[in-house]
């Protein structure tokens, strides 16, 4: 399999844009550590999330196409470069429109960790601070509910996600904060001084 540098340039080649490649770290952090929890394979969980969306932002796929755009072309250029199928089929099952049915821990894993990292990033950009440190899952609870907060995550899958998990709701939140907090400075979520 190929290396987390190697997964990492490849996200780098066709992802620009530094938010998309933050979050791409961030549900990296969520899989990661899952992985962990779970006694799973941690380096093929971890470069899966990492690589979920590195195609979006040259095939983002406004229509849905279930096998052109994203996350099809993506599988492609992953299979031609030597990574798992077992990676290729949770990228793809991760986006509901492919028609791939989400089976194993791991896709359940990454489609859970997906919305839920963005909302998390959003939750923190709006504090005072700017920081991870100071999203508790009470405010993220409240701030689901609000139509108008980060309008571009889809809460039904948020919530979808940790019923996949077998998991509450409350549980998933806290967990996934705790692992973006483990790596927010590189998330830009440190916070700022004063």
């Amino acid at each position: 399999m190929p290396t987390r540098d190697d997964a990492w340039n490849l996200l780098c080649e066709y992802t620009q844009n530094e938010n998309l490649r933050k979050h791409a770290l961030a549900v990296e952090a969520c899989v990661r550590a899952y992985a962990r929890k779970n006694g799973a394979d941690e380096e093929l969980w971890g470069l899966t999330a990492l690589l979920h969306d590195f195609d979006y932002e040259r095939w983002p796929n406004d229509a849905h196409s279930p096998t052109e755009e994203h996350p099809s072309e993506g599988s492609k250029i992953l299979r031609e470069r030597g990574y798992p199928e077992e990676m290729i089929r949770a990228i793809l099952s991760h986006a509901d429109y492919t028609g791939v049915a989400r089976q194993t821990p791991l896709e359940h894993t990454l489609f859970a960790c997906d919305e839920l990292a963005g909302f998390l990033t959003a939750c923190a950009l709006v504090k005072p601070g700017k920081s991870m440190a100071e999203v508790e899952p009470d405010s993220v609870r409240r701030k689901m509910k609000d139509k108008a907060f980060a309008r571009g995550v889809n809460r039904d899958d948020v919530r979808k996600g940790a019923e996949e998990l077998g998991i509450p709701l409350e549980d998933h939140i806290r967990f996934c904060i705790d692992a973006m907090r483990s790596i927010a400075p590189q998330l830009g979520l440190a916070g700022i001084s004063a």
